[in-house]
């Protein structure tokens, strides 16, 4: 089991993204991050869960955000145009190939990843910053 590899594969495939200025591991604060280095991804990792059957390998889920940052440079636009554009482009990198399994495995190192759970937005109902929070989950089986 090498988390660290399966995290770098998750943040490697975020980085083939297009749009984003920056694409970063370590999260600033959307107020920390200039206009002009926006829109912005950060990747978290938050948490893992073993899950064992006596008798089989140790299953891992292991959980990461994925943070979004766009900011608005004029108050009269459309506060969810950028963030839905990278969002389309994160559901995009994690795209499992066409076939039988129908799984993403960043490359043959997972079982499976995908987006996993409620995407939170903040369109920037207050002010000039959206954001969105992603979850996604790699399933990996210890051998």
């Amino acid at each position: 089991m090498k988390r660290e590899l399966y995290y770098a594969a998750l943040f490697k495939r975020l980085q083939q993204m297009p749009s984003p200025v920056q694409c970063e591991r370590v999260l600033a604060h959307h107020e920390d991050v200039p206009a002009n280095l926006q829109p912005a991804v950060f990747m978290t990792v938050t948490s893992q869960n073993a899950e064992q059957v006596t008798g089989f390998p140790t299953k891992y889920l292991l959980d990461a955000k994925v943070w979004i940052y766009a900011h608005r440079d004029t108050a009269g636009d459309v506060p969810s145009v950028t963030v839905n554009r990278i969002l389309d482009e994160l559901d995009e990198v994690l795209r499992p190939p066409v076939g039988p399994s129908f799984k993403q495995t960043l490359g043959g190192l997972v079982e499976h990843c995908w987006i996993d759970g409620e995407i939170h937005t903040d369109e920037g109902w207050l002010g000039l910053q959206s954001i969105a929070v992603v979850p996604v989950r790699m399933l990996v089986v210890a051998n």
